[in-house]
C-alpha cells in the first residue's frame, strides 16, 4: 500500500516526525509506520523497546495529545505503528501548525492558518466580527433592494422586512453580539474593499490567452456586483441572435442566462475572500470562464459537484443572505442546474475544474453553426459535413463522399483537416467501421 492521506512510512524514527503526527491530528486522522520504506515494505528497526516508551511521551509532552503506539513483529523485521486521531481543536508543534493534505505535510501560515484556526473553532471567514462599523454605516439603498427581493422570494417573514436595519441584520445572523460580521460588510457596505482586499469582479475579453482586447471592473457590495455584472455580461460581452415570432422580437443568447447567473452566484458565495484576488470572468470568441479562489469541502472532487449533494457553502453567512433574497437555492443544486440549462440550450456540457485553491466553470458555445464554421475558412463540403455530423451524431468517409459527391481522397483530406482543427474526433477504428464525431 502506497502513502496516502492517512498513511506515512518512515524507515527510522526522528523527533521531527512529531510534525507529521501534528499534521494528522489537525486533519482527520492517520497512521505513521516506523520501519517501512516508501513503498510500504518492512525494513525493520532497532531499539524497539526504547521507542515504544519514548514516542508516546514525546507526543504527549510536545504536542499535548495522545497516540497509540503499537509494535508489529514480522519475518522481515519489527516495525512500529503510530495511530493518530483527528482532534477537534488545533494542535501545534512548538508553536507551528502542521496539516496533512493528500500525501504531504504542510505548515500552515498566514491566511491559511487563520482559516484553519477559525474552522477549528466552528467559525468561517465571513462570520468573523468587525469592530467600528455599525448598521448606520451600511448602504440604505441596498437594504431597500434586499427587502424587495426578499419579499418577492417569500423566504423571510414580512414583519422582519418592515423592521429596522439593525433587526434585519440580526435575523440574517450577520451580527455577533454588538459587532457586524464580515459578511454584512461585503453584502451591504458601500465599498467593501476598504475592509476586504480584492472584493470585486474583473471581466476581460480575450482574443487569445495572452491577447486581452478590453476589460471592466465591477465594484460595490455583493448585491451591486451581481446586478452590474449580469447587466454588463449580457449587454457588452455575450451576443444574442435576433429572431421574430410574428411581431415579437426574440433574443437567444450564446449562453443560457440562468446558467451564467448561477455560475456568478456560485463564485460569489464560495469565493475565499481572504486571498485578496478578485473573481475573474474571461470571455473568448467561443467560450466563457468563471474563476474564483476557494476550496471544495474536504475530500470532495468535481464529481461531487455533478451529482446531487449537500449544500455546504464556503461562506455560509453570505450564502444565507443570497438565499433569503431569492438569488440561490439551499440544497446544493446550483451546479446541476447549470448543466441542465446548458443541455436545454443545446450547447456542450460545462466543464468544472478544481485545483488546490482554484475553482472554475467553463461554458462553450455551440460552435457547430454555419455562420461560425464559415469564419474558420472551411470549404463548403466541410461545413455541410459538420452539420450532418451534428444532426446524425457521426459521419463516415463514405457518407462524406456521398454527401459532397467527391472522391475518397478528397473526403480523407477534408476530414483530416477538421481533425487537426479540433472540430472532429476520429473513432479510432479502421476500415469500414471508422467514423468521426464532433470534437
Amino acid at each position: 500500500m502506497s502513502e496516502s492521506q492517512n498513511i506515512e512510512y518512515k524507515q527510522s524514527w526522528r523527533d521531527e516526525y512529531l510534525k507529521w503526527i501534528c499534521g494528522f491530528a489537525n486533519a482527520n486522522d492517520g497512521s505513521i509506520f516506523i520501519g517501512k520504506d516508501d513503498n510500504g515494505n518492512v525494513v525493520g528497526i532497532t531499539d524497539v523497546k526504547k521507542l515504544l516508551e519514548e514516542i508516546p511521551n514525546k507526543v504527549r509532552d510536545v504536542l499535548g495529545i495522545l497516540a497509540d503506539v503499537n509494535l508489529h513483529t514480522t519475518t522481515q523485521g519489527d516495525f512500529i505503528e503510530i495511530i493518530v486521531e483527528g482532534y477537534p481543536y488545533p494542535v501545534n508543534y512548538k508553536g507551528q501548525y502542521h496539516y496533512r493534505s493528500g500525501s504531504t505535510k504542510q505548515e500552515l501560515k498566514g491566511a491559511a492558518l487563520d482559516k484553519f484556526l477559525l474552522q477549528k473553532k466552528g467559525k468561517r471567514w465571513d462570520g468573523v466580527p468587525v469592530p467600528k462599523v455599525s448598521a448606520k454605516d451600511l448602504k440604505q439603498e441596498t437594504f431597500d433592494f434586499f427587502r424587495k427581493r426578499a419579499f418577492k422570494s417569500q423566504r423571510i417573514e414580512e414583519d422582519i422586512l418592515t423592521d429596522s436595519n439593525e433587526n434585519l441584520l440580526e435575523n440574517l445572523q450577520l451580527k455577533e453580539n454588538d459587532f457586524l460580521k464580515r459578511a454584512a460588510i461585503l453584502l451591504f457596505y458601500t465599498n467593501p474593499e476598504n475592509f476586504v482586499t480584492g472584493a470585486y469582479i474583473k471581466i476581460g475579453y480575450f482574443e487569445t490567452d495572452d491577447d486581452l482586447k478590453f476589460q471592466d471592473e465591477i465594484h460595490g457590495n455583493l448585491f451591486e456586483q451581481i446586478e452590474k455584472t449580469m447587466d454588463l455580461l449580457f449587454t457588452k460581452y455575450i451576443k444574442a441572435a435576433i429572431s421574430y415570432e410574428g411581431i415579437n422580437r426574440i433574443e437567444t443568447y450564446e449562453y443560457p442566462k440562468d446558467a451564467v447567473r448561477e455560475a456568478l452566484l456560485n463564485a460569489i458565495a464560495h469565493k475565499d475572500y481572504s486571498g485578496g484576488v478578485p473573481i475573474q470572468i474571461s470571455v473568448y470568441n467561443d467560450k466563457i470562464i468563471f474563476w474564483n479562489e476557494g476550496q471544495l469541502p474536504e475530500n470532495w472532487t468535481v464529481k461531487n459537484l455533478l451529482e446531487k449533494h449537500a449544500s455546504r457553502p464556503y461562506n455560509p453567512d453570505i450564502a444565507n443572505a443570497l438565499f433569503r433574497s431569492g438569488y440561490i437555492e439551499s440544497w446544493g443544486r446550483g451546479t446541476i442546474k447549470i448543466v441542465r440549462e446548458c443541455k436545454q440550450a443545446g450547447i456542450p456540457d460545462p466543464v468544472f475544474r478544481y485545483d488546490s485553491s482554484d475553482i472554475s466553470v467553463e461554458f462553450r458555445k455551440d460552435i457547430y453553426n454555419e455562420k461560425y464554421l464559415q469564419s474558420l475558412n472551411l470549404n463548403g463540403r466541410q461545413v455541410k459535413a459538420l452539420m450532418f455530423a451534428k444532426d446524425k451524431g457521426k459521419i463516415t468517409n463514405s457518407e462524406y463522399q456521398k454527401l459532397n459527391d467527391c472522391s475518397r481522397n478528397t473526403a480523407s483530406n477534408d476530414l483530416t483537416e477538421m481533425v487537426v482543427k479540433h472540430l472532429l474526433k476520429p473513432s479510432g477504428q479502421k476500415g469500414a467501421g471508422a467514423f468521426y464525431t464532433l470534437k
